[in-house]
């Protein structure tokens, strides 16, 4: 009885601290640029509800970046977690394109569209989407845009 009880805390204590990290200021995503690739880095537990860690991406292969707040999920999703109103990560499938999702606020979502990749577009939340777009915007070429 004592060790149940002790399971029962532990994963109402776990579940509690899952549905929080947006509260202590943790972010889903980090961007940066290394050399010629666009990298995003999936934090925390987003590893998990998305099913991936990283997403290196040919600057190449950037069409644009902008705000996404007017966004929204569509398609199967395969694989990934979907929460309504709460947590979109994963891969989407919608009309023969994929779409990855790591979004919780969708205040703080950009989409970045992107060519001859495998994803068509990447929609992700950042701690600043302004500081992130202008960072996008100031790597890419004329031939990109």
């Amino acid at each position: 009885l004592r060790k149940a009880r002790f399971r029962q805390r532990w994963l109402i204590s776990f579940s509690l601290d899952v549905s929080t990290p947006h509260t202590r200021g943790h972010h889903m995503t980090k961007v940066s640029v290394t050399g010629d690739k666009l990298v995003i880095d999936v934090q925390g537990l987003h590893k998990l509800w998305s099913l991936k860690s990283r997403l290196e991406i040919p600057l190449e292969h950037v069409r644009g970046v902008r705000a996404a707040t007017d966004e929204r999920v569509a398609g199967i999703r395969f694989p990934g977690t979907q929460v309504p109103g709460i947590l979109t990560a994963g891969t989407f499938y919608h009309q023969g394109k994929k779409v990855f999702w790591d979004v919780h606020d969708y205040s703080k979502a950009i989409a970045i569209d992107l060519h001859d990749d495998t994803f068509s577009k990447v929609i992700i939340e950042v701690a600043d989407p302004a500081a992130t777009i202008e960072q996008i915007e100031r790597v890419l070429t004329p031939a990109n845009i």
